[in-house]
């Protein structure tokens, strides 16, 4: 019933920057509050950031004022500035997506995750 697809990801110098996207698709209904996940080898998923679909966000304190999650809600997408990059930011980034009708959740769904590698 969703569809999710990633964009984004790679290979960057510490101290860099890249941007993630996640563009979200649904015939019938609503896509509500995104997010961004992390998850790195031997280690347990972690909440990235998250915003509504008023745009109210969240973040976790280890990324904030280096990461900014928004969207743009014509096209269902989210997105991951992510500046001064280090290495401990290394993993598989997953986008999700929440499918809404009206103000009642539904499901939440997942994109395929993408990774990101930060040289040191």
């Amino acid at each position: 019933q969703v569809q999710l697809v990633e964009s984004g990801g790679g290979l960057v110098q510490a101290g860099g920057s890249l941007r993630l996207s996640c563009a979200a698709s649904t015939s019938i209904f609503s896509i509500g509050a995104m997010g961004w996940y992390r998850q790195a080898p031997g280690k347990q998923r972690e909440l990235v950031a998250t915003i509504t679909s008023d745009g109210k966000t969240t973040s976790t304190d280890s990324v904030k004022g280096r990461f900014t999650i928004s969207r743009d809600n014509a096209k269902n997408t989210v997105y991951l500035q992510m500046n001064s990059l280090k290495a401990e930011d290394t993993a598989v980034y997953s986008c999700n997506a929440e499918l809404v009708a009206g103000r009642m959740k539904l499901n939440d769904y997942w994109g395929q995750g993408t990774q990101v590698t930060v040289s040191s």
